[in-house]
């Protein structure tokens, strides 16, 4: 194994510029497989921020308008929710697969404290969006039965809401997004929970804060939460509501899901005197389906970056074929007297190949390594850039870079590549005669 290298080396020595040359395309080929596959995933994951820990088995109801004449009713017609909504949905009809079933109201305020003050969402909710949603309180707590069957005034705000009425930082009331600053990181934390068990006014009523919310840039920063009973008794919202969420299970493919939608549809669409398959007259935001294309979309994404990366690879695994064709044309003489000696045709393949892999793979590995430093410099530059969509700001990649899985996926493509690359040069060498080796020049 040792003359092997030996041998490697001495033939890579003899050729320096041409091996560095070819080497360079590997590793150029490798770097953009890496970057391309590292933005990629940085890309996708900024999207996916905020929505990951989300259950994936919650639907949402809102209501809409009428597309289509139905009942001697006209098309234009607003459907309204109502709690006969919530019971049809919790009912035996879908009890095969609904579980847990909430509705919200919601009502816009102006929240005070002191001085200062802002305009937001009050949403009247129960205990279990907490969970559906996966809301982390950083202090205190959320809504909770007790705040339900007992209609208390509480309210539980979020850290920038918090921040803005102690007066850490300024935001437009109408924005749905700020960056605020307030002081470090130690003192930021003291006084956001200061407010916690103190008083606000909304409206013409005390509420006590009960609980702090870290912040989302994914979600309405104006939505703050309150017992739905206490928004739906002071606000006299009757029958109405806002929306339904549910939790379901048993559905586990895209079409039975999209057979229960519906199934779900019609049925509420019948209670409004809407047309069964009335797309528009309520609105269904299904997370599992949702997620389901999120991931469709990322993997054709990725088998895209890899096989534009490849392609890339692909442009360098043929100069290293090429450089090797070479070295075999110069070393004619010697492979023939190496035969005529009692060497093996497979001997002579073997050097062939082991100088075609270890080219590949060394230049190849630099170009990872290169790659994955990209991806780190993306992260502190890119990765800290925000773009609007939808009126909301998501940052631009959120950890681009590439796994342990990839990275050994890599050093296979390059094993692989550089002894194809290496079959037919090694297969040439192997076959030369000896006698015409010998005239060779």
């Amino acid at each position: 194994m040792r003359d092997l290298f030996t041998e490697i080396w001495e033939s890579i020595r003899r050729n320096k510029m041409r091996t560095c040359l070819t080497g360079f395309a590997v590793s150029w080929g490798i770097f953009m497989l890496i970057v391309l596959l590292g933005a990629g995933n940085g890309l996708m994951n900024a999207f996916m921020v905020g929505g990951e820990d989300i259950a994936t088995n919650t639907m949402q109801i809102g209501g809409g308008r009428t597309s289509k004449p139905y009942d001697g009713l006209k098309e234009g017609r607003r459907i309204r929710l109502d709690d006969r909504d919530v019971e049809l949905t919790g009912g035996e009809l879908f009890s095969d697969h609904v579980d847990q079933v909430i509705s919200t109201v919601s009502t816009s305020v102006t929240v005070n404290y002191g001085k200062k003050h802002f305009s937001g969402l009050m949403e009247g909710n129960f205990p279990a969006r907490q969970e559906m949603e996966k809301i982390e309180v950083r202090y205190g707590r959320f809504i909770n039965e007790k705040d339900i069957r007992d209609s208390r005034k509480v309210v539980v705000l979020s850290e920038n809401q918090v921040e803005n009425l102690l007066g850490g930082g300024t935001r437009d009331t109408g924005a749905r997004f700020a960056t605020l600053s307030f002081g470090s990181e130690s003192g930021r934390k003291t006084d956001v929970a200061s407010l916690l068990g103190e008083y606000v006014r909304i409206g013409t009523f005390s509420y006590r804060v009960v609980g702090i919310t870290k912040s989302d840039r994914m979600s309405d920063d104006n939505l703050f939460f309150a017992p739905y009973t206490t928004v739906k008794t002071i606000y006299g919202k009757g029958q109405e509501i806002d929306d339904i969420t549910f939790t379901f299970h048993g559905l586990d493919s895209e079409a039975e899901n999209e057979a229960f939608e519906e199934q779900y549809r019609a049925a509420v669409n019948l209670r409004h005197r809407a047309a069964p398959d009335d797309n528009r007259a309520i609105w269904i935001w299904n997370r599992f389906t949702q997620n389901l294309q999120m991931n469709k979309g990322r993997n054709i994404l990725s088998t895209a970056l890899w096989i534009i990366g490849l392609f890339t690879l692909l442009g360098g695994i043929v100069g290293v074929s090429n450089i090797m064709l070479i070295t075999v044309k110069e070393r004619t003489h010697e492979f023939g007297i190496r035969k005529a000696i009692g060497a093996s045709p497979w001997s002579i393949m073997k050097l062939i190949l082991a100088e075609s892999v270890t080219i590949t793979a060394f230049f190849g590995y630099v170009g990872m390594l290169l790659g994955m430093i990209a991806c780190l410099v993306l992260d502190k530059t890119v990765g800290q850039s925000t773009m609007s969509v939808m009126d909301e700001q998501i940052a631009m990649l959120v950890d681009p870079g590439v796994d342990l899985g990839v990275a050994l996926g890599a050093t296979v493509v390059l094993i692989v590549a550089g002894t194809l690359a290496g079959i037919f040069p090694a297969r040439r060498a192997s076959r030369v005669r000896p006698i015409e080796a010998l005239r060779a020049e």
